[in-house]
């Protein structure tokens, strides 16, 4: 699958997609507007990072691509690639339990920690793009 050659951008329904795993060197986009807030993103093929307002949202390690980025009052989801099993983690409500699904398939329940972060590994392949769903519960 493609990656983000622009590093981050807004898709037609709204959503955000970030992220490019082939990158041999560390590339960042700053300030990037989207919907009042101010994104930040990190990327190559070590990591993924995306930050809002100077907060954390999203982290892969290795990098990955990430498409259709949306987050719900009580749902975040979002479609990724990569090369290999990346762990990703991602900044939610603290002390608060959520359901994990990986193409519709329930992967488990997982208990974000006292900084809300929230922690999952996911077998990834560069020809398909993975839909992942996390929902709180």
């Amino acid at each position: 699958m493609a990656v983000i050659q622009e590093l981050i951008r807004k898709e037609e329904d709204g959503t955000l997609s970030f992220g490019n795993y082939l990158l041999d060197v560390k590339t960042k986009v700053t300030d990037y507007e989207h919907e009042g807030d101010l994104y930040k993103v990190k990327t190559y093929r070590k990591i993924t990072k995306l930050e809002r307002n100077g907060m954390f949202v999203y982290e892969s390690v290795p990098g990955t691509a990430v498409y259709n980025f949306k987050e719900k009052e009580n749902e975040l989801s979002f479609e990724v690639t990569g090369k290999d099993t990346a762990q990703i983690t991602l900044e939610l409500e603290a002390e608060k339990e959520y359901e994990i699904y990986k193409n519709q398939s329930f992967l488990g329940e997982i208990k974000t920690n006292l900084g809300g972060k929230l922690m999952f590994s996911v077998e990834l392949s560069e020809d398909r793009n993975d839909f992942i769903k996390v929902v709180k519960l």
